[in-house]
């Protein structure tokens, strides 16, 4: 009966390892399964924090617009007065 050399053993060895290390490093590695996993959640977290964002700028164009000179809501004037300046009118009575 006659042995493998050495040469295939050695062969097989490193095909066995290398077949190992890909097979870690797609599960694994920088752009393996895990981190598409993790990227995937911190797309729908960022998307989330984006239409957030939107729907707050949209607020504040609309606040700043309502308090432009070309349109002048006097309500919100007034409650901007009232909070930031602390103005009341005269027949108002604060409790602190």
């Amino acid at each position: 009966m006659q042995r493998p050399g050495y040469g295939a053993l050695a062969y097989f060895a490193l095909m066995f390892s290398l077949g190992v290390y890909f097979m870690f490093a797609s599960v694994q590695g920088d752009f393996g399964l895990f981190r598409r996993v993790q990227i995937e959640a911190e797309l729908t977290t960022l998307t989330d924090e984006r239409d957030r964002l939107t729907e707050e700028v949209a607020m504040l164009e609309n606040k700043t617009r309502r308090l432009s000179d070309n349109y002048l809501d006097l309500d919100l004037l007034d409650a901007q007065a009232r909070d930031i300046l602390g103005l009341i009118r005269p027949d108002e009575i604060v409790i602190k």
